[in-house]
């Protein structure tokens, strides 16, 4: 991997690795900002202006811009999260410039028709009422709704019905006016490319963006506490979570990897223990997520409702009993997941972009292939543990759905 980054002259971020033998590329824009810069009444927009940006940018409308990628073979996508949102598009290499036009199109001149707005808004409503029918999304939302209890970054990305029908056309424009500014944008792309080519294209067509200061977030804090959502499912699902470490912090590796010898896969200890030897749950896993102030480590079950609060309990004594008893057969096995995940990711256009963007968002630079590997061989067996009894130092956060649990804090 041998990515460069650049800055325009704006703070715009670009980032270029090709790749050897693609006859594609993958081109993103990785914007750092989310559902957690929202206010309160307007829960969702960031999500919903997502959307819409695909109901008609530049001189096109939606038909017209789902045809033109689609007549050269190529695809374009987007996704929301809590402190990012990204739009990504891949096509044959010829078609670079196409990608990038499109891409610039969606964040600088949407339409935001008010017919359109009212159309997507009844399709945000429906995605919501799966949700809502879905235990296992709406477990993980109560989770961080109670990891940060009254905070943006505990809201759902979804938002509500309420604060999805208040957006307005305004809202829309003026969330991309204030928030996607050059500073927060990383144009990052892999594949068959020539770096000058792309750094071309992003003069052309972000360049002149304003350079603004971007507005402050909320700094998060884990408070940890307790949603119980008792409607009925078939099974019960929970979640435990406990206070991880922000992005940048250089004991996320030994995190990492005390997380997956934990609950990483089927050979974990919770996966062994409560599925295979004591048959107490469907599903059982571990993970991690890190914001770049604040970091969140998880333990999520879907169980038979009278068993659930037996997984409950024994999941919290296999994390007390790994925090202290990892084996070295066990770490080595972590490390071997998180190596060929790394280098697996990397054979990908899209893994190579994402991780330029994410890397940068976090360190300020592109982390090379050697850094991270060295970073995951790195860890000894007493850090990782070390990481293990941190996450029993501080509070927890709990979440059910679908059995009347009283899950302790």
């Amino acid at each position: 991997m041998s990515g460069e980054q650049h800055v325009l002259r704006n703070g715009l971020t670009v980032a270029v690795d090709p790749l050897p033998g693609a006859e594609s590329v993958t081109i993103g824009l990785y914007a750092s900002v989310g559902s957690r810069s929202e206010p309160a009444p307007l829960n969702g927009l960031a999500h919903l202006v997502e959307h819409m940006v695909f109901k008609g940018a530049g001189g096109r409308d939606t038909r017209a811009l789902a045809e033109v990628i689609e007549d050269v073979g190529g695809s374009l996508n987007a996704w929301t999260a809590r402190d990012q949102t990204v739009f990504h598009g891949r096509a044959l290499a010829r078609d670079l410039q196409l990608v990038a036009e499109l891409l610039a199109d969606l964040v600088r001149a949407p339409h935001f028709d008010e017919e359109h707005l009212a159309r997507e808004k009844q399709v945000i409503l429906s995605e919501l009422g799966e949700s809502v029918d879905s235990p296992d999304d709406l477990v993980h939302d109560h989770l961080f709704e109670a990891a940060f209890e009254g905070q943006a970054i505990g809201r759902p990305v979804l938002g509500s019905e309420k604060t999805v029908r208040s957006v307005t056309r305004q809202d829309c424009f003026d969330w991309l006016d204030r928030q996607f500014l050059p500073s927060r944008l990383v144009l990052s792309a892999s594949g068959r490319i020539v770096p000058e080519e792309l750094l071309k294209l992003a003069e052309q067509l972000f360049g002149d963006m304003e350079s603004r200061e971007a507005p402050a977030v909320e700094t998060a804090r884990f408070t940890g506490g307790v949603r119980n959502d008792r409607r009925s499912f078939e099974q019960a699902h929970w979640c435990l979570a406990f206070e991880g470490l922000p992005a940048a912090d250089p004991r996320n590796p030994a995190l990492a990897l005390f997380v997956q010898a934990l609950g990483g896969g089927t050979s974990s200890r919770l996966f062994q223990e409560v599925r295979e030897e004591r048959g107490l749950a469907y599903s059982i896993y571990a993970w991690s997520h890190a914001f770049a102030d604040a970091g969140l480590v998880g333990i999520g079950c879907a169980a038979e409702r009278p068993r659930a609060a037996e997984s409950v309990q024994l999941a919290r004594e296999l994390l007390a009993a790994t925090a202290e008893t990892l084996t070295s057969a066990e770490l080595s096995r972590a490390r071997a997941q998180m190596e060929a995940g790394l280098l697996m990711s990397m054979e990908t256009a899209q893994g190579r972009a994402d991780h330029m963007a994410r890397s940068i968002e976090v360190f300020g630079r592109i982390l090379s292939l050697a850094e991270l590997l060295e970073q995951i061989r790195a860890v000894t067996i007493e850090q990782a543990r070390e990481a293990g009894r941190g996450l029993l130092a501080g509070p927890v956060a709990a979440a059910s759905v679908g059995a009347k649990l009283a899950l302790a804090a």
